[in-house]
């Protein structure tokens, strides 16, 4: 084996930097009022059983009051509480409850579009000279009446739609019931850092910011180029370059007046998704230096088909730590990528798969998110066509897995109808197969998933390596094998992963002691099976 530079290691004491998140999709984590969808009170009810995962914080779904078309990310007032969730009070419990538990509540922000619904979208459709006239994308149309632009939204179709009280278009980026911002208005700015100050004086320890790029337009509307590299397309939106009608340069200034907001508060925590061609770029931008954003994450593994050695090279070739770069964070699964074991076990055991892939995540450098289940190792649901309530599915079937079969109920009690998330049919099915795996099946094996998760977790919590190292990749490997360095001063650890699907020829190298093992003995001299994880320390 040969070994590339090593980066020098970023050393702080920042609670945010290398630490573990868990993601919390509020409508299918659990029901406490029998309803059928998960609700604010449900997850106070569970906090101990993320509490002993040992993570150091969540990361919740929008619970905002909203329409619900996007489940939530067509916010109608964003500092209000969806009744569905519960009530502003519940959720001052969860805070401190969860703050009790020693756990950080990261919120998610989606400054980039609202519900049609809410009262600033309904005041400015009124006419063209109202106090918000100006607060979201209005355009009129091209003379024969076609839309300003050739821009296409995320959902399909085009990213205009008519409004005959104004007789003007209005863009939205993603469903027509989704109105872009013109975040380029002082106003609007200043009424989404106000919604920011009120969760924070809330007690939030920080922010989430949804589609960040799509914040953002071309005021000039000007038409996106194609795109002309062969690929395969499902959506209007894949065929263009999507240059104008996001990610634009003013986003950083606003990003600068968001980050003053949160430093006024102690130990806040900002990350932005950033999603499209350019999230490389995008991500490095919004970070930079001290006056951004924190942390990002795109989609290198959230999409990915398959887990390959080259696939993971790219995270620190992506971040290699230069000064005055931002900080990464990588997410497997979430509640908008089909889930991972299903994507990347391909018929081999899911079981193994999960707890190899768990073990990995938490080898990478950067902040990692967990999504609810992923300790489980639930795979992706099945979800008949007839109950798909996802635009995004709905639209793209079955061209795609779609959204809805990660957002299925979390499995609490296997012997329950409906898996102890509710007392009545969820508004997602349950999974026969996520029965079999409910919290309270595995909590009494040793050898569960979920007592695999735990493991990984602690050993990531034990090792400034693995926290805040840097992350040296290793070469001249066996096809399938992925191996590493992670070193913080005289804490150095070698990470060791079977990617594929055969044994590979492997030894256990002289001076370094095997210290966390997955479908691997220890003592194992010579190959390394499938999906085998080891990691090794330096006495």
């Amino acid at each position: 084996m040969s070994q590339n530079a090593a980066p020098t290691s970023i050393a702080a004491p920042e609670w945010w930097r290398g630490a573990v998140l868990y993601q919390i999709y509020p409508r299918s984590f659990a029901d406490s009022n029998g309803d059928g969808i998960g609700d604010l009170p449900g997850i106070t009810a569970h906090l101990d059983h993320v509490a002993s995962l040992g993570v150091d914080g969540i990361w919740l779904s929008p619970f905002f009051t909203s329409p619900m078309k996007d489940f939530g990310y067509d916010v109608s007032d964003y500092v209000g509480i969806d009744p569905i969730f519960g009530t502003m009070a519940d959720f001052d419990r969860l805070v401190t409850r969860a703050h009790a538990l020693g756990l950080k509540i990261i919120i998610d922000q989606v400054y980039s579009h609202t519900s049609d619904q809410h009262a600033w979208f309904q005041e400015s459709r009124q006419d063209r000279t109202n106090p918000r006239a100006d607060w979201y994308v209005w355009a009129d149309a091209k003379p024969e009446g076609s839309p300003p632009s050739n821009w296409q939204s995320v959902f399909g179709g085009p990213a205009w739609t008519w409004d005959a009280r104004r007789h003007q278009y209005y863009m939205h980026n993603f469903l027509k019931e989704q109105p872009q911002l013109n975040v380029r208005n002082p106003e609007v700015q200043e009424a989404l850092l106000a919604v920011a100050r009120f969760w924070l004086d809330r007690g939030v320890d920080g922010f989430r910011c949804d589609a960040l790029n799509f914040a953002m337009h071309d005021p000039a509307l000007t038409d996106n180029p194609p795109v002309l590299a062969p690929g395969k397309r499902t959506r209007p939106f894949d065929f263009q370059q999507h240059i104008h009608n996001q990610s634009q340069p003013e986003i950083l200034d606003f990003l600068t007046r968001l980050r003053a907001l949160t430093d006024s508060h102690t130990d806040r925590f900002m990350v932005a998704e950033v999603a499209g061609e350019r999230a490389n770029e995008e991500m490095h931008a919004y970070t930079e230096g001290t006056d951004r954003l924190h942390s990002a994450y795109g989609f290198l593994y959230l999409y990915a088909p398959e887990l390959t050695p080259m696939l993971v090279e790219q995270g620190p070739a992506m971040w290699p730590g230069t000064p005055g770069e931002g900080w990464p964070s990588w997410a497997f699964s979430n509640h908008d990528a089909p889930r991972a074991v299903s994507r990347w076990a391909q018929g081999r055991d899911p079981k193994a798969y999960a707890e190899m892939a768990l073990l990995l995540l938490m080898a990478l450098r950067g902040n990692v998110f967990i999504y609810q289940g992923e300790e489980l190792g639930l795979p992706q649901a099945d979800v008949p066509f007839e109950r798909l309530v996802d635009p995004e599915a709905i639209t793209n079937w079955p061209e795609t897995l779609g959204r809805d079969g990660a957002r299925t109920p979390m499995p609490w009690r296997s012997n329950d109808e409906f898996a102890g998330f509710s007392t009545v049919e969820p508004w997602l099915p349950v999974d026969p197969r996520h029965r079999a795996l409910a919290v309270d099946a595995q909590e009494p094996d040793p050898s569960s998933t979920l007592h695999r998760a735990r493991q990984a977790i602690a050993l990531r919590a034990a090792h400034t390596a693995l926290r805040t190292g840097s992350m040296t990749m290793l070469t001249d490997l066996p096809d399938g094998l992925l191996a590493f360095r992670r070193d913080a001063g005289g804490d150095q650890l070698l990470c060791v992963f079977n990617l594929g699907h055969r044994e590979v020829a492997w030894a256990l190298p002289s001076g370094w002691t095997v210290i966390a093992s997955v479908n691997a003995a220890q003592d194992r001299v010579g190959a390394l099976p499938p999906m085998a994880g080891l990691v090794l320390a330096r006495p």
